[in-house]
């Protein structure tokens, strides 16, 4: 404590106050009681939980980036394009099946909660056209650009999801407000 207040410049019972404040929201774990070598009361040792460690800035876009340059500098675009068809089964395994019975706005309700898990920001509506899925937010924002063969992981993540295979209308990294998949009634079976 006395270490945080001089650190800090601000009291012990302040730096308590922030303390019980941090671990109250998860951010700093309970005090684990470290005894000296010396004389003296034993000294409190304060740690970032997980939950923390998750404010903090990463570059996560940054390495997918490079791995991704990565692949496509060291593979052909058959190699590249087998990479890709293996993230989307990857994402497929956690992604509900619609049973051909199901009707298509249940699918829908279905695909939306999925992509929302996934970070998707999606809705959908039903137009004079058929059924749109908006999804608002990319997941790959800053990558796609560079890689757009992730737009292809979304297109067959939807077309699985649904069981229709989709045609994009709108999408994001052309300036579209959302990325937007038309399925038509008479679209065929993924």
């Amino acid at each position: 404590m006395d270490e945080l207040s001089k650190e800090l410049g601000i009291t012990s019972v302040t730096v308590r106050h922030h303390l019980d404040v941090l671990r109250s929201e998860g951010l700093v774990s309970e005090p684990v009681v470290r005894h000296r070598a010396t004389s003296g009361r034993p000294q409190h040792t304060y740690a970032l939980t997980v939950k923390a460690n998750e404010l903090f800035p990463k570059n996560y876009d940054g390495l997918a980036m490079q791995l991704l340059d990565e692949v496509k500098a060291h593979s052909d675009t058959r190699a590249v394009n087998v990479f890709f068809e293996g993230i989307t089964r990857r994402l497929l395994t956690e992604a509900p099946r619609p049973p051909a019975s199901e009707p298509m706005p249940r699918r829908l309700d279905h695909a939306v909660e999925f992509l929302n898990e996934k970070g998707y920001v999606a809705r959908w509506e039903n137009t004079d056209d058929g059924y749109v899925v908006h999804t608002c937010n990319c997941p790959y924002a800053g990558i796609a650009d560079r890689h757009p063969e992730l737009c292809a992981v979304d297109m067959n993540l939807i077309a699985t999801l649904v069981g229709r295979i989709p045609e994009r209308v709108c999408h994001l990294t052309e300036g579209g407000e959302s990325c937007s998949y038309l399925i038509r009634p008479n679209a065929l079976n993924a």
